[in-house]
């Protein structure tokens, strides 16, 4: 799935402006309205001066109180319009920014839950939730107070020159090349800033990254008394983030004083040769003073703008790395044409199926694919249960994966109800699947609320008869809060074996025509486990499942027994057949024994 504003970005500055512009395009009547505001106050902000000129000229000098009054009702007309412009932008601005950035803190999410396992095994989730909080807040200032710098200041500025030529063309000219060195100063500030922002957004990455880590991680570091170690990890990335902060620190402190000398050593020639041209009556008193005042509204704005180039180059590393983030396209994609999956019976095949990890597995001149699985054939019946055995590495969690199209096979095919994988889409193949991972991930919130997960319209009634069909109602109700009881990140006030109940509780209520379990009896005790067969026989009743397990006893009844090693199939067959036939089934059998 494109996003609706990838097509505008292109790997350059500009087209991270352009794709930013295309966030603001929905709002565009306001855009354009908030445009007008700038144009009336910026036209409220550089007319002073010729007010000023006028009441000077035509009215004190010439004790005239008409043209004095009116000068200053015009003062407080142009007061007034720049209050009433300054509130209007203001309000616009901030109600386009905030809107913008919900929507693309929208559209980052969705861009992530959309990608394949093989995207956040590559990148820590401390960096992706970086991209979606400091990023997006760093876009806040670009695109709010930002927006109004620029414009305003930038009309200011083009307001004040056109000013400053109609009050007198000498005067401006020697202003203009005051304006040389700080043109010449502000390149090379940009120029050394560039790396010194950029460097900013990757050091505040890491640091959330390893924050993330360390926390999830918790009971690991206080285990092996490893906090002084942390802390001192933590430390050298909030080091190196200090000193990329800092190194943006030193720019500012050597630009902007020099930008306000400059300014300062600009209005003092001017005032020094006007008011040696006023002396000699070659320009008037009035001019001299508006002249002055203009001053201010042509500095002014280029220190705005200098220091907007701070914001802009922090805003435009964040937006850089926001971009290239959705530019990632999920793999593998859903092809053009794909067809949304009916409700199956769930006979699966895989026909000659080989699978290389990586991209561009075996692509390379000269490299040689690293199979993990090799020329797979495999029949499963509809509500059959297969299981997969095998030593770590085998295979058996990647062939489940190919089954939920998280990877697709680099040869061969896996056909549901006899239609090609590759050919229906994704989403519609998943709501079919029900997964029960080795550890249950439960989600902070309600016990009733992590049953039914996968049918979020599951009444209450059904949620109790799911969990009483798998005896795991009795142990719910006995909770303070019964089916309401809270049970913390990742469920962790429910022991191992509560969680598992409820994630067998909630496949159960999804109701999938083919049920993959992947070691979801391993991390319990053999009490527990008794409990779990009793809970896992009645899930398993009519559907189609794919049982990958150590526990050789939780896999007896499996009408058919699938024993991997190196990604090839050895052997096949029902737990008596494989027995009789004294192969690998049968020795890891024996040593499964010895150590029970």
């Amino acid at each position: 799935m494109r996003t609706p504003f990838s097509g505008a970005r292109r790997s350059s500055r500009m087209r991270n402006l352009r794709g930013l512009l295309v966030l603001l395009a929905p709002y565009r009547a306001r855009a354009l309205l908030t445009l007008g505001a700038l144009l009336l106050g910026t036209a409220a902000t550089v007319a002073p001066p010729l007010v000023a000129k006028l009441a000077i000229d035509r009215g004190i000098e010439r004790a005239d109180m008409t043209v004095l009054l009116a000068c200053v009702l015009a003062f407080l007309a142009v007061a007034l319009l720049a209050w009433a412009m300054t509130y209007l932008q203001t309000y616009l601005v901030g109600w386009i920014g905030q809107r913008v950035l919900a929507d693309l803190r929208i559209e980052i999410f969705a861009h992530l839950q959309s990608m394949p396992l093989r995207f956040y095994e590559s990148r820590p989730a401390g960096v992706l939730i970086s991209r979606i909080t400091n990023d997006v807040e760093a876009l806040d200032t670009l695109v709010t107070d930002s927006v109004v710098t620029l414009f305003g200041a930038g009309l200011t500025l083009i307001g004040t020159i056109v000013v400053l030529l109609v009050l007198d063309l000498r005067l401006a000219l020697l202003t203009f090349l005051a304006l040389a060195p700080m043109a010449a100063g502000s390149v090379w500030f940009r120029l050394a800033s560039t790396g010194a922002f950029r460097r900013t957004r990757e050091t505040i990455g890491a640091l959330t990254a390893y924050l993330q880590e360390t926390l999830s991680g918790v009971i690991v570091v206080r285990a092996f008394a490893a906090e002084r170690r942390h802390e001192a990890r933590f430390a050298q990335l909030n080091a190196a983030n200090r000193d990329a902060n800092m190194a943006t620190v030193y720019l500012n402190a050597a630009y902007f004083p020099a930008v306000e000398l400059l300014s300062g050593l600009a209005i003092a020639g001017i005032v020094l040769y006007g008011g040696d041209q006023a002396i000699a009556g070659a320009i008037s008193l009035g001019t001299i003073v508006a002249f002055v005042a203009a001053l201010s509204n042509l500095f002014e704005p280029v220190q705005q703008l200098s220091q907007l180039y701070t914001t802009y180059q922090s805003g435009m590393a964040a937006l850089e790395k926001i971009f290239t983030l959705l530019d990632e396209r999920p793999h593998p994609a859903d092809r053009d044409g794909s067809a949304s999956l009916r409700p199956v019976r769930g006979e699966v095949r895989f026909e000659g199926v080989s699978f290389a990890y990586g991209a561009r597995a075996g692509e390379q001149e000269g490299a040689q694919p690293d199979y993990a699985l090799r020329e797979i054939d495999l029949v499963v019946p509809a509500g059959q249960t297969v299981a997969l055995v095998g030593a770590t590495g085998a295979g058996k969690s990647t062939l489940v994966k190919l089954l939920c199209r998280f990877y697709n096979p680099t040869a061969g095919r896996i056909l549901l109800d006899g239609v090609d994988l590759r050919t229906v889409r994704a989403r519609s193949l998943r709501s079919q699947l029900g997964i029960v991972p080795q550890e249950a991930f439960l989600f902070s919130g309600t016990i009733a609320q992590n049953i039914a997960f996968g049918r979020p319209q599951a009444s209450e009634r059904e949620i109790r008869a799911a969990a009483s069909a798998l005896g795991a109602l009795e142990l719910i109700e006995a909770l303070p809060q019964g089916m309401e009881t809270e049970i913390g990140e990742r469920g962790v006030q429910l022991s191992a074996g509560q969680r598992q109940l409820i994630a067998f509780a909630r496949a159960l209520i999804a109701d999938p025509r083919i049920l993959i379990l992947d070691e979801a009896t391993s991390s319990v005790d053999l009490h527990t486990e008794a409990r779990l067969q009793r809970a896992l026989r009645r899930l398993l009743a009519g559907r189609t499942a794919f049982v990958i397990a150590h526990r050789l006893s939780t896999i007896r009844d499996a009408a058919q027994i699938v024993v991997l090693e190196h990604g090839r199939i050895v052997e096949r067959g029902s737990h008596e057949q494989l027995l009789d036939a004294g192969g690998p089934y049968a020795r890891m059998h024996a040593d499964w024994s010895v150590a029970a």
